[in-house]
């Protein structure tokens, strides 16, 4: 046995090594699946929720063995289990570092059957975060004259996946009449730190190009489609990019509270989303690490990588070693007026309660 394991360790060392250097290399192609149900006293029925995606809905929390209990799809359980009266068991099959063709091909279609059991009620799915943090990091290390090619490929990708994956898990969900699909759409992690020139020079304008400009218009138009898809195909869209950039009041005297002015309007072309996104509402956009809830107070929503939500209430087994399923009681029994205590003091809280919000709109 002496011998067996220091070969066993030799054998890993080459992983661990490489998940240590930083959070997106951490994060890559990391499987981080959990089962937690949400176990609510006086009943038995359970219903589940389906969550596909990469390290967002996964919990990624910078460790490769563990994740957030509570990350955004647990969370909603929470919400749901109230609504139902039911037990809800939240299942995450999540890839952190997955791009979004990785997580429609090895997550959505080659683990279809936990969105299959007749139990599934809610199908929820995040993709792209990978696809545009990809392309922002080569951006950024070019010079001379810049390629805005890899970004704008990038869009597309998305477009194309989120569609994909929209039209398979029509086809493939339970077919309950309660069944509610959900796509959740991208918050943008340095916002604050993009803005900043670029390392290339613009080859029309001859100067250095302000890098949260060029990605800002990218992730405005990822965001459209995915919410414009949902509306198409029979989802709902639960619009991260206005919970966690936008403040809880009104900043800017227009008589709307900023997180609710940014969200996508049904059916409004991607031009005039993109116009109000980066240009009419440009001045209300925050870093969600300062997402402020009045005018004086304020939580941070993003991980110190500067990418990934916080959370609260411990972690579970996920990652190089395996998953959890297991199962406790709601931290939370009911919710005032839809919500709990903690809904926005932080990232996977504000996430989850987006997606409990989503579940309620009426039917697209």
């Amino acid at each position: 046995m002496s011998t067996l394991v220091p070969a066993a360790l030799r054998a890993l060392l080459p992983a661990l090594v490489l998940l240590a250097f930083g959070s997106e290399v951490a994060a890559n192609t990391l499987t981080q699946n959990v089962s937690w149900t949400i176990n609510r006293a006086n009943t038995s029925t359970k219903y589940r929720l389906v969550a596909y995606g990469d390290s967002i809905y996964s919990g990624y929390n910078g460790s490769v063995f563990n994740a957030a209990k509570y990350a955004a799809p647990t969370v909603d359980a929470e919400y749901l289990s109230a609504t139902m009266n039911a037990d809800i068991e939240s299942v995450r099959r999540a890839k952190s570092g997955a791009v979004a063709s990785d997580i429609y091909n090895n997550k959505i279609v080659a683990e279809r059957s936990y969105m299959q059991a007749s139990s599934t009620r809610v199908v929820t799915f995040e993709m792209c975060g990978n696809d545009g943090l990809q392309a922002r990091s080569s951006f950024k290390s070019q010079t001379g004259t810049c390629n805005y090619a890899g970004l704008n490929a990038a869009v597309e990708t998305c477009k194309k996946y989120v569609g994909l994956a929209m039209g398979y898990i029509n086809q493939n969900a339970y077919a309950s009449p309660q069944l509610v699909k959900i796509v959740s759409n991208l918050y943008y992690p340095g916002y604050a730190a993009d803005n900043a020139p670029s390392s290339c020079t613009d080859g029309t304008s001859g100067q250095k190009v302000n890098l949260q400009d060029v990605f800002l218009l990218r992730v405005a138009k990822m965001n459209h489609a995915m919410c414009d898809l949902a509306r198409q195909n029979g989802f709902r869209c639960a619009d991260n990019f206005a919970q966690y950039m936008g403040a809880d009041y009104d900043s800017n005297g227009d008589t709307k509270i900023d997180s609710e002015a940014l969200r996508y309007v049904a059916g409004e072309s991607e031009d005039a989303y993109v116009t109000r996104i980066t240009q009419t509402l440009r001045t209300t956009l925050r870093d969600a690490n300062t997402h402020f809830v009045t005018s004086s107070s304020s939580y941070d929503y993003i991980q110190s990588d500067d990418t990934h939500p916080t959370y609260t209430g411990g972690t579970v087994n996920a990652g190089l070693f395996g998953g959890t399923t297991g199962s406790g009681a709601p931290r939370y029994t009911s919710f005032a007026n839809g919500k709990s205590p903690i809904w926005n003091q932080y990232g996977h809280e504000r996430m989850g309660w987006a997606i409990s919000t989503a579940i309620s709109l009426p039917a697209p």
